[in-house]
């Protein structure tokens, strides 16, 4: 058998035993080094290949891809700096807990550090951020088939959350036709080819006991946070907290329906915060909180337990609490948990909530980012989803608006980062087919720009909403140096979006008005599959300063016991 068919052979292998651990999806670049991986993806049926030409959109792709479905996506890309490409999804998907698969063609160990072309030093190149790093040999027959299936079952096994790098080297020629021949090597798995289980089969069993004080804590004063958690999670919890008769502190990423709506703006009030600090007991569901005060809040808060609850592993608590650290899936954690039913403790944060929400209404009746904000939920899609960017935008629906109980909501909040926003949208739309708001800013989009390439495959109706308020204005809010502020941190453009939705073959629309933006939305609701970039061309500094005036204003608002 020829070098090039026993290198397809090898990466069949491979592509086939991520299969039987539930891989549906793969996302790959142009490459010559990969194409022994990339021949073995095309012609595996239980496969769905996704493209792109930009190695850092592709990681991102597949990080949406996980996102929405809960399943492992692979990512195959050449060697060289096609590699480093992926670092920033790689790294949000160890920090979230979507698993991925970055299979990394590489040069073989005779042309590293000898000048050789497009060779770089790929092993161990993402450091410690995978939670699972192979770097297998160049193919050859001396290496027994069952030797590298199982190499990669034990890997996927292993890999409950993040990443797992495969460093694949391939030695020349990579082209030629497949050899038609049986192959001794491959064919020593026997069955397997034609069963759908793992070579290596391991049972993890993941279960939660009920806690020995729970029937006790269950009767005292306590708090609920919910983090990012899925829709059924938030749903459960939601109803899981009231019965308890516990306040609940959401987050924009919970879908809880965040029923104590603008914590992030009344946590910041001495009574609410008084009322908070009775607590005995503080829960929480999932981490990376957004908004601020929330956050100064889970530090600083300090009742005599404190527990947190997420599936993925760490401690995943800035305040370094002492407590306890549950890492089980949060609805099994509540099978084991029943709600008795209280009678709420802390009925006066109902009543702020409800008046904040009030001041967030009247505050709000300007066409700009902050009414976008509050009145989101109306523009969602029926039976759709949302992404949500970082930056400004996301803290501006997580301190003016309510999302409703249940809809699913997604966005990259472990690392934060600007990069990758449109890609991952674009593989939350595939992913499930369903329509689907995106809302950004303007520099997220540029940062991303073409990806917008991604979302011209649809499935069902897709609008990206670009909030384009001239630069990096989330650093308006910060305490940054006036006279250096403009120039080195919010970095206005003076850009729009009108010739690059053109360039991307996609529907464009600047609504200067809310009924002029909430009658497109519509239309594009009522639509075919199509993609409609909407630019929302706002004042630069109005967002950042409705929400400082907003935090400022409950602060100092007297919730006197007459009003509440």
């Amino acid at each position: 058998m020829s070098n090039s068919s026993f290198n397809r052979q090898w990466a069949k292998v491979i592509l086939e035993a991520l299969t039987r651990h539930g891989l549906r999806h793969i996302c790959i670049a142009p490459g010559s080094r990969s194409t022994p991986l990339t021949l073995a993806a095309a012609n595996n049926s239980k496969l769905i290949c996704h493209t792109h030409f930009d190695e850092r959109g592709l990681g991102h792709l597949a990080l949406g891809l996980a996102k929405a479905t809960q399943e492992p996506v692979a990512v195959i890309v050449t060697s060289g700096t096609a590699v480093a490409n992926l670092y920033p999804a790689l790294i949000e998907a160890g920090l979230t807990g979507e698993r991925l698969v970055f299979l990394t063609a590489d040069r073989p160990p005779e042309l590293i550090d000898c000048g050789a072309n497009q060779a770089i030093r790929q092993q161990g190149i993402f450091a410690s951020h995978p939670s699972k790093t192979l770097s297998l040999p160049r193919p050859t027959s001396d290496i027994s088939a069952s030797w590298l299936v199982s190499t990669v079952d034990n890997a996927m096994n292993e890999l409950v959350h993040g990443a797992l790098h495969v460093n694949c080297p391939f030695a020349e020629p990579l082209y030629g036709d497949d050899d038609a021949n049986a192959c001794p090597w491959s064919d020593a798995l026997g069955e397997w080819w034609q069963n759908y289980r793992p070579w290596l089969q391991e049972t993890m069993t993941l279960s939660a006991a009920t806690h020995p004080q729970w029937h006790r804590l269950c009767q005292k004063k306590g708090v609920v946070i919910a983090g990012r958690i899925s829709a059924q999670e938030g749903i459960e919890v939601a109803k899981w907290a009231s019965q308890l008769g516990w306040p609940l502190l959401s987050d924009v990423l919970s879908q809880t329906g965040q029923p104590l709506p603008c914590a992030d703006l009344w946590l910041n009030n001495p009574q609410a915060k008084s009322l908070l600090n009775q607590a005995e007991i503080v829960i929480q569901f999932g981490s990376s909180l957004t908004g601020k005060r929330l956050l100064q809040w889970q530090v600083g808060c300090s009742p005599k337990n404190y527990w947190i609850i997420d599936a993925i592993a760490g401690r995943l608590d800035p305040g370094h609490h002492q407590g306890e650290k549950f890492t089980v899936p949060p609805l099994q954690w509540l099978a084991a948990h029943s709600a008795v039913d209280n009678l709420p403790w802390a009925t006066a944060l109902t009543e702020i909530a409800k008046q904040t929400y009030q001041q967030v209404k009247q505050a709000t009746q300007n066409f700009g980012e902050a009414q976008v904000a509050h009145k989101l939920s109306t523009l969602l899609p029926k039976d759709g989803q949302l992404f949500v960017g970082n930056s400004l935008i996301v803290r501006l629906i997580d301190a003016l608006g309510v999302l409703p109980q249940g809809y699913p909501v997604m966005s990259n909040r472990g690392a934060s980062g600007i990069d990758g926003l449109l890609s991952t949208a674009a593989g939350v739309h595939r992913a499930t087919e369903k329509p689907t708001l995106t809302i950004l800013g303007d520099l997220s989009a540029l940062y991303d720009l073409n990806s917008l390439a991604l979302h011209r495959q649809i499935y069902a109706p897709n609008v990206i909403i670009v909030v384009n308020n001239n630069g990096g204005q989330i650093f308006s809010m910060l305490p940054t140096p006036a006279l250096q502020r403009e120039r080195f941190y919010c970095m206005p453009h003076s850009l729009n979006f009108k010739h690059a939705a053109a360039m991307f073959g996609l529907n464009y629309a600047s609504p200067t008005d809310w009924d002029a933006l909430f009658s497109t939305v519509q239309q594009c609701w009522a639509g075919g599959a199509e993609t409609t970039l909407i630019e929302l061309i706002v004042n630069d500094t109005d967002g950042a300063q409705t929400l400082n005036q907003l935090v400022k204003q409950v602060t100092a608002h007297d919730f006197s016991m007459s009003e509440i």
